[in-house]
């Protein structure tokens, strides 16, 4: 093989092997039927830090995992404060609700707490690399230049997309939805959840 062949024959295999990494780093959303991957992480429940396990709140009963862009902010707030309302129906029906930003455990700690939003109802944890979303298949947007939460503070965590998974007691996934494909406002994905857990 000539010296100009072998080149060719490097730079062909170098940009597939450059392309199938590119195409196992691009993220796909678990479906309905996919095993929930397990996680552990901080979380905040009426203002108290404690370490939230998935499989602990699975041996309870089916749970709620919702991801959502950043505390403080209008439709997170909205989605916060439906699932508070609704808390005693889907405790009624024996689920668990967890919330999961890329907020740190700090600015949890007050949303968790604040009567407005989770009220101390439910807790929300946080997930400030993105690890848990990245093994759910959702993509983290950086954080936006700019950015404000409606307390005039900076957000400068990377957002999210809002999308709700419904795991089984037995960790299976057995329903998914997401505000970008699905179209559905915040306060519709607790609706949807509760029908859901409700049906279990």
């Amino acid at each position: 093989m000539s010296k100009k062949n072998y080149l060719s024959l490097l730079l062909i295999s170098g940009f597939l092997l450059f392309i199938n990494s590119y195409s196992f780093a691009q993220s796909k959303v678990l479906s309905k039927g996919s095993k929930a991957p397990m996680f552990t992480s901080e979380a905040s429940l009426a203002g108290n830090e404690f370490s939230f396990s998935l499989k602990e709140a699975l041996d309870k009963g089916p749970v709620v995992v919702y991801f959502y862009p950043s505390a403080y902010t209008g439709g997170c707030d909205l989605e916060a404060h439906t699932f508070a309302e609704m808390k005693d129906k889907f405790t009624a029906a024996g689920a668990t609700i967890i919330g999961v930003s890329a907020d740190d455990i700090e600015r949890l700690k007050s949303f968790s707490s604040h009567p407005d939003y989770c009220a101390g109802k439910f807790p929300v944890a946080s997930d400030e690399g993105g690890k848990i979303a990245t093994s759910y298949g959702l993509d983290v947007s950086p954080p936006k230049q700019g950015a404000k939460d409606v307390n005039g503070q900076d957000i400068t965590h990377g957002f999210i997309p809002r999308t709700t998974f419904v795991i089984n007691k037995n960790g299976e996934i057995v329903a998914v939805f997401s505000s970008a494909t699905d179209h559905i406002s915040p306060d519709e994905h607790v609706k949807k959840s509760l029908e859901i857990v409700t049906s279990l």
